[in-house]
């Protein structure tokens, strides 16, 4: 073989394992791929109410402190940290458990003032949650 022919030949062997390399890479993008971000696992409905502004300020029980922008939900089991999903009325939101509570009757959870209002949620309402499973 011409040494002239055998460099062709690797560089179009290099072009071709380049180009096959690029098809996987659209492809897996184009359905999906390795998703990195958090994803829903399970599906549970609950009753959530809003803890009010009057929370503001108040140290948690996670050991935070509820400020006007903290969007975060209290719940008596889920570990503090724990990252759910809520959805409401086709809005979903990655929030984290920031407290324990609720301390009301009839609600699975308090969604903080900033979180509701998010939502879209006032008084006491059916949401839907899931654990949010890392990608």
């Amino acid at each position: 073989m011409r040494p002239r022919l055998a460099v062709r030949e690797v560089a179009l062997a290099g072009l071709a394992l380049l180009a096959g390399a690029i098809s996987l890479a659209v492809t897996a993008q184009t359905r999906g791929g390795n998703d990195s971000g958090p994803q829903p696992e399970g599906s549970y409905v609950a009753l959530a109410g809003s803890s009010g502004p009057a929370a503001l300020g108040r140290r948690t029980a996670c050991g935070g402190t509820i400020r006007p922008e903290t969007e975060g939900v209290a719940h008596p089991t889920l570990p503090c940290g724990a990252r759910i999903f809520i959805t409401f009325r086709g809005t979903t939101v990655l929030t984290q458990v920031v407290d324990r509570g609720p301390y009301v009757p009839g609600r699975q959870f308090d969604l903080t003032d900033a979180l509701a209002r998010r939502l879209g949620l006032r008084g006491v309402q059916v949401v839907h949650w899931s654990y949010a499973r890392s990608g």
